[in-house]
């Protein structure tokens, strides 16, 4: 049997950031500074020809210093990068056949599932960077459950030593796996609560409300927020997107962090529309199904997520 040889540092290095989008810039101007004998620009960040010395953001544009945080109904992003580390002068080895394999390990899948890696158009599954190149793969992940969750990334490649005239002596398949832990959170904090109203034309009504709050470190704009009824039942809003005759549609707000908002729906039984039959639906017999919740925001800049909660129900 033989034994393998001491082991060498890898000649390809795993570089894997997080792709988030930039905020505006932070910038603190000296109050009064005319009166001072100073120029407004000489307490500013980011001075420029056109520029608001009494405004607070700036027109310059920040990459994440950090890697911020996580939350559940949003979409992880992430590059995956091996790059090749042997010097452009190195010419008794050379690396081939790099590849990039990652996995997501949750809370509800512990040992792992893999993830689809995107790379540029036309790029082989298997590349041959040369010295100083990279193989570059990006992954996106819906977080769907709060708690920890581990990257785990899984790189292998061929090293070949070369002899003279560049002729191949040897060759072995070298691998290494890294792990990435971090924390998804709940972004929006959801309470229900359900009440039975009276019957109109023998036919069951309930109303369906839900307190919302913010958990998160930034504010939210809601893109949509209703309710998936299960039949027989037809959901009516009660909220902004609820246009009274004559006047024009509000804008959905905006939830500031730990700010709470109140939204209702009205839920109706249909006449000639049977029961789902469903698993879904098999409450004790003193409960009555009534739908899902399904919230839509955007965060900073446009980040989108979205929110479904489980099976709402009321007392028959």
């Amino acid at each position: 049997m033989a034994v393998e040889g001491l082991k060498t540092p890898h000649t390809v290095s795993l570089k894997v950031l997080r792709l988030s989008r930039p905020s505006l810039a932070h910038q603190y101007p000296l109050p009064n500074s005319h009166e001072l004998g100073i120029s407004p620009k000489a307490s500013l960040a980011y001075p420029s020809e056109k520029t608001d010395d009494k405004f607070i953001m700036s027109s310059v544009l920040n990459l994440p210093e950090a890697f911020g945080s996580a939350y559940v109904g949003e979409t992880f992003s992430c590059t995956l990068c091996a790059n090749n580390e042997l010097d452009i002068s190195d010419s008794t080895r050379t690396v081939s056949a790099v590849r990039i394999q990652g996995d997501m390990q949750t809370p509800s899948t512990p040992s792992g599932a893999p993830l689809e890696l995107a790379g540029a158009k036309g790029e082989d599954e298997a590349a041959s960077p040369g010295p100083g190149e990279s193989l570059q793969k990006i992954l996106r992940f819906e977080l769907k459950e709060e708690g920890n969750h581990v990257l785990a990334v899984t790189v292998t490649y061929t090293e070949t030593t070369l002899a003279g005239e560049g002729k191949a002596a040897s060759g072995r398949v070298r691998t290494f796996r890294k792990l990435y832990q971090f924390v998804a959170q709940q972004l929006l904090s959801v309470r229900t609560k359900t009440g039975e109203m009276s019957e109109k034309g023998g036919l069951s009504r309930y109303l369906l409300e839900a307190q919302l709050e913010n958990m998160g470190e930034s504010a939210v704009s809601f893109e949509a927020v209703d309710v998936n009824p299960k039949p027989p039942f037809a959901s009516t809003s009660l909220n902004w997107d609820l246009d009274a005759p004559g006047t024009a549609p509000l804008s959905a707000p905006i939830l500031n962090p730990r700010d709470v908002i109140q939204v209702a729906f009205l839920l109706e039984q249909q006449a000639g529309v049977d029961e789902a039959d469903e698993d879904t639906s098999k409450a004790p017999d003193t409960r009555q199904v009534l739908g899902q919740l399904a919230i839509q925001w955007r965060s900073a800049l446009g980040d989108r997520g979205s929110l479904s909660t489980g099976w709402l129900t009321s007392r028959r």
